[in-house]
């Protein structure tokens, strides 16, 4: 690994689909909230600030590659997971709750497709998995998840 980054080319095995592909976070400053909370404590402090910010999507998926010598599990944050997805978490995360087999049909989707994946060792000292930070399709013919999705469940424009 060089530095703290390493490129490989890559196939993916699996895509976790027992967890949420997503959480939530402020839309101002993007720090995590918890599922019961509506408006982010730092960003609604002032009375003339109440109720400015209001919460986003924000993909975390876990997803196992294979490389020539070995396979791991990698986390894909957001920038990552909308080359692979086609759209926000929250443009996701609604047409799940219209399909509800749409996560599980993602994770059939995307297995076997080839990818070049830079990674990263993660800053958190706590974290389990190397990030990915950048995702390019081998397979010119790659398509989205989303655009895959909307085919099958007969969409057109989205939910």
């Amino acid at each position: 690994m060089e530095g703290n980054r390493q490129t490989l080319n890559c196939t993916i095995v699996a895509v976790d689909t027992s967890n949420n592909f997503s959480y939530r976070v402020c839309s101002v400053c993007e720090k995590p909230l918890s599922d019961s909370t509506t408006s982010c404590r730092f960003c609604d402090y002032g009375a003339l600030n109440r109720g400015s910010s209001g919460s986003k999507r924000l993909f975390r998926v876990l997803i196992s590659i294979a490389t020539d010598t070995k396979v791991f599990i990698v986390i894909c944050f957001d920038r990552a997971a909308r080359v692979l997805f086609g759209c926000s978490a929250d443009e996701f995360f609604d047409f799940a709750k219209l399909h509800p087999f749409a996560a599980a049909t993602t994770g059939v989707l995307l297995e076997g497709e080839m990818f070049r994946m830079t990674l990263s060792k993660p800053m958190n000292g706590n974290a389990q998995h190397l990030r990915v930070v950048s995702v390019i399709p081998l397979n010119s013919g790659f398509r989205p998840a989303i655009q895959s999705l909307r085919e099958l469940y007969g969409e057109r424009f989205g939910s």
